[in-house]
């Protein structure tokens, strides 16, 4: 049974959709960027359906300022006070002994920093967010590996030689190469390998092996050893929404609990 459930939050009113299920372990399920609770192309639904039918409690809910939440939308670095207040009114509302929590992009990274506050047990993370640009170029490690697929390829060339690449947009990725400064410590990046090293094996990350947002996680990462296992999965899609991903993404989740 699927049923809607208001909670508060920071004096603020929060929405949220429970699918109802007999087991003692719960899915709780925080959204990227400014997506609403359902997802991209309803995926988030469909997954919590999905896993209800299979006996696991899911919560999905809209952070302050999203979809149908009160407030103001001041992003995913200030969601700690949402997702506490989701991870309680899960537990009210179903009595689940056992809380598993599954986000994508900066809803990874949110749980990643804020899950141990909100009393989470464990953690399924789908392609990191680790970018801190704000222009509109994908991150600097992926146009390289971009250009490394490209460069393989008789068809570029000839592409190139044929006029057929637009120079001003390929000047601006190989600026950005150019220009990618080492990491530093007071980085996004650096604050979430940290905040990963906590968590150790009871996080789980799933990367879409195509995704500029998985490459550039991968290339934060390359240079320490974490706890947490990796999986990745051969698709470009950075919600998992090709033909087959959510097969994949369904096993791995159910795995994971």
């Amino acid at each position: 049974m699927r049923r809607l459930i208001e909670f508060p939050c920071a004096g603020e009113r929060l929405l949220a959709t429970l699918d109802e299920a007999p087991g003692q372990t719960g899915l709780l399920i925080v959204s990227g960027g400014n997506e609403v609770r359902s997802g991209a192309h309803r995926g988030m639904a469909l997954l919590a359906a999905r896993l209800a039918a299979a006996g696991v409690p899911v919560f999905r809910f809209d952070r302050r300022g999203v979809g149908d939440s009160s407030g103001e939308n001041r992003g995913f670095l200030s969601a700690a006070h949402d997702i506490a207040a989701a991870a309680a009114t899960f537990t009210a509302e179903t009595g689940v002994h056992r809380l598993v929590a599954f986000g994508n992009c900066d809803a990874a990274t949110a749980l990643t920093l804020f899950g141990h506050c909100a009393g989470i047990d464990r953690l399924i993370l789908a392609n990191p967010w680790v970018i801190e640009d704000d222009d509109a170029l994908p991150p600097a490690a992926a146009i390289r590996a971009r250009y490394a697929n490209k460069l393989q390829s008789p068809r570029e060339w000839l592409r190139l030689a044929t006029g057929g690449v637009n120079l001003r947009k390929l000047a601006s990725g190989l600026r950005k190469i150019s220009q990618a400064s080492p990491p530093r410590e007071d980085t996004l990046a650096a604050r979430l390998i940290g905040a990963l090293e906590g968590w150790g094996a009871r996080a789980t990350i799933l990367l879409a092996a195509g995704d500029a947002t998985a490459i550039a996680f991968r290339d934060a990462t390359k240079a320490v050893t974490l706890a947490a296992p990796i999986e990745k999965h051969d698709s470009p899609s950075h919600s998992f929404a090709r033909d087959g991903d959510g097969d994949w993404l369904f096993d791995r989740i159910i795995a994971a609990i």
